[in-house]
Parts: structure tokens; C-alpha cells; sequence
């Protein structure tokens, strides 16, 4: 185990080599409070984050777009340098991130490629219900083995007819023995088809009138049990390097010793997970926003109209300014709510925020990027033109904006009673 937290917490920037002590680290993941500036780690995780999204996922996002294909090259290069796996606790031998450092690359890394910072931010979302509720036994057998070898797994929640409804779920468990008899279908799960184990929400009150907090039971649903079937790759607008598939479980036969914190707990992890996902995404959106500023700019300096470069143009200046103001006030918003969850608070309100506010972000930056462009924007051999499209599932995955609206106008009101 040492030695493979060696070959992470070393990373390669240019011709040198830094090495990062856990100690470092330990100190990264814990700020003793709001700051805008960061330390040392965090600044040295970023570069490494920028270099790799930069030299190796920008030249190559085109084409994964293009065929579809996995990039798990990528991805193995990426857990090779300690950016993926961040909420692994370091006594399974992962680094034990915060939210925020996790969210700093992430946003890096959504830069290069959405699809592909998706790819690996679900990856992130699947092992947090293991970390937030899961025992030793459990951590150490699902959790270690992503940090022995690059693996994947997924948070399978989602079902055809739910959507955002996460207590509307069908798909049932039933106890019989010491085992789980697992039966229905989710929908939409990012990483489905390449994970080699899924969380999964099941009800296992079969009372409707059950309340959601005691009607479901999560459970952690390994690739090779007989009953489990991916479907196939769903051919999506955007985000076409992430695998989004349905996944069908037929009396998947679920050990007890498989049952997350206990029977009737699932949906508490699930909300407590966003709590700590939502920044996340919303950094991956400002990651979109922060490269359509900087395509968009570098165009506008180039592309030359009237004798002039079309930056100089009042029309195209403002535009850039006002994509500036977007991503600068989104990211301050996932720093606040990464900040918040990493120092105890619940931050429900403020990863809502986050969210909306990035999610819509990154699609006006997107448009506007496109329209900088003029018609360059609208064909493919420009990259704007992808960045459209990624960006529209940043309003919709891991609750859409109207779901974020909800938890913020009900914050609202009961703050004002």
C-alpha cells in the first residue's frame, strides 16, 4: 500500500519532479477557514491538474467526442497522478481529500474535457455513500481495490420514469435470509457499463406510505453478480467520452453484509452525498465556462473585421466581460460550498446555489462563445461547438436547476419564518 501511495502523491510537472508529504496534504484537507488564497499542496495539485488536462485531454477531446469511446487510458493516467480516488480515506490508503482540492482539479480537468471530467467525478460520487456510511470491512474490500488498480464503479440511483424523484425509485430488495433479492432498472447511470461494482438505492418498505427516510436501503451491487446487465451505450448530445447506460437487476442475489449503515438508511446517504457532490459538478460546470472564455478570447484577438481584431469591438468586449463575471462568481460559489461541507456545516443551500448558478454559467457562456465564432462556431472543426453541447447536462444531471430552485426557495422560506 505504501508504495502505491508513493507513486500518487508523485507527480510529474515538466522536466522535475514534486513530491507531496501526507502531512501536507492532511493540512490541505482540513483549512482552518475561508481563505481566497490557497497553500502550497493545493497550488502544486492544481498545476499538475492544468498540465494534464491541458497537454494531454485538450488535443484529444475532439475525437472521443466523435467515436464515443471510453477514455480509459486517460483515466489510468489521471489515477497514476492522484486525480481520481480523492475521498479515499488515507487508511485504505487513499489521500482523504477535501471537497474543495477534489473540486480544484476537478475543475482543471473539466476544462480539457466534460465527458471526461464526468467519467471521473462519478467515480467520485459512487465510493462517497462508502465513505459517508460504509463500516471498515466495506471501505477496505470496495474501497481499496479502486486504490490498488484504476477501477471504476457507479452511483445507480436513477430509474427511467424518476429523474430527479429519487424517493419515486421502484426498484425493490427483499430480505430473504441473510441475503438481498434484488429486482428493477436504473437509468442514466454514468460509468454503467465499465464499473466493477455500483452503488445502489433499493426500496425496501413495500408500505407507500412509508416515508422516504426509512422506505430505502442502500446496498453496494457488485459487476459479476448474476442479474446484473448493462444496457447499451446511450448516444448522447454531449459528454459522449462518459458511458451513461441503464443497468437491470434481476433477482440480483445482495449479501447482508452488502447493506450500506443498515436497513432503511439509503435514502439519508443518497441526500448526504449531494451535500457533498453538488460542488463538484458545480466546479466541472465553471471548468466548461472557464474554457469558453479562453477559446472565445483567443478568437476574438485573432479573427480580424472592419481592419480590426473583433475584440476591440464594443459588442465582443462586453460579451467577454460578461463571461468573466459568470465564471469568477460560480467558482466563489463552489469554494464557499466545498468549504462549508469540508468544515462541518450543512451545506444544502449553498450547493444548490452552486449549481444552479454554475449550470447556467457555463450554457450562456457556451452560446456566447459560439457567438463570438459567428459561423466558425456552429461547425464542429471548432471546439465550441462541443462545448454546446456539453454543457446543457450541467443544468440536468445530479438534480436539474428547477430541483436546485426547490431546495433554495424552500431554504428562503423557512428562514424568513
Amino acid at each position: 500500500m505504501a508504495s502505491f501511495i508513493q507513486k500518487v502523491l508523485t507527480a510529474t510537472r515538466g522536466t522535475t519532479q514534486r513530491t507531496f508529504s501526507l502531512s501536507a496534504i492532511q493540512s490541505a484537507a482540513h483549512p482552518n477557514g475561508f481563505n481566497f488564497g490557497l497553500n502550497d499542496t493545493q497550488r502544486e495539485f492544481q498545476a499538475v491538474a492544468r498540465k494534464f488536462a491541458r497537454e494531454e485531454i485538450v488535443p484529444v477531446a475532439a475525437q472521443f467526442d466523435k467515436t464515443g469511446e471510453y477514455p480509459y487510458e486517460l483515466i489510468k493516467k489521471a489515477w497514476s497522478l492522484g486525480l481520481t480516488n480523492g475521498h479515499i480515506p488515507e487508511n485504505i490508503g487513499g489521500l482523504g481529500q477535501s471537497v474543495f482540492n477534489i473540486c480544484l482539479t476537478g475543475e482543471e480537468i473539466a476544462f480539457g474535457c466534460t465527458g471526461i471530467f464526468t467519467a471521473i467525478d462519478s467515480n467520485n460520487l459512487s465510493q462517497l455513500p462508502l465513505v459517508i456510511a460504509g463500516n471498515k470491512e466495506q471501505q477496505k474490500k470496495y474501497l481499496g481495490r479502486m486504490v490498488e488498480e484504476p477501477l471504476i464503479s457507479a452511483y445507480a440511483v436513477t430509474e427511467p420514469g424518476g429523474g430527479s424523484d429519487v424517493a419515486g425509485a421502484k426498484t425493490r430488495a427483499e430480505k430473504k435470509g441473510d441475503e438481498w433479492i434484488l429486482n428493477g432498472q436504473k437509468m442514466w447511470i454514468t460509468n454503467g457499463g465499465v464499473a466493477n461494482w455500483y452503488f445502489v438505492l433499493a426500496r425496501t418498505n413495500p408500505d407507500p406510505n412509508c416515508p422516504a427516510g426509512k422506505a430505502f436501503t442502500g446496498f453496494i451491487v457488485e459487476r459479476d453478480f448474476p442479474g446484473v446487465t448493462p444496457g447499451r451505450k446511450e448516444l448522447n448530445m454531449g459528454q459522449r467520452a462518459s458511458d451513461t447506460r441503464g443497468v437491470t437487476f434481476e433477482d440480483v442475489r445482495v449479501p447482508k453484509e452488502n447493506v450500506l449503515l443498515g436497513e432503511g438508511a439509503g435514502f439519508k446517504i443518497a441526500m448526504g452525498t449531494f451535500d457533498k457532490s453538488r460542488p463538484s459538478v458545480a466546479c466541472g460546470a465553471v471548468g466548461l465556462a472557464q474554457r469558453c472564455l479562453e477559446e472565445a478570447t483567443k478568437y476574438s484577438q485573432e479573427r480580424k473585421t472592419f481592419g480590426v481584431p473583433i475584440a476591440q469591438h464594443q459588442a465582443i468586449a462586453f460579451i467577454l466581460a460578461e463571461m468573466a463575471v459568470g465564471v469568477e462568481s460560480s467558482r466563489l460559489m463552489w469554494m464557499k460550498a466545498a468549504w462549508e461541507v469540508d468544515n462541518g456545516m450543512r451545506n444544502s443551500y449553498s450547493a444548490s446555489i452552486a449549481k444552479l448558478l454554475a449550470s447556467d454559467v457555463a450554457n450562456r457562456n457556451a452560446s456566447e462563445a459560439v457567438q463570438v465564432f459567428g459561423g466558425a462556431g456552429f461547425n464542429s472543426e471548432y471546439p465550441v461547438e462541443k462545448l454546446m453541447r456539453d454543457a446543457k447536462i450541467f443544468q440536468i444531471y445530479e438534480g436539474t436547476s428547477q430541483i436546485q430552485k426547490i431546495v433554495i426557495s424552500r431554504h428562503v422560506l423557512s428562514s424568513w419564518k
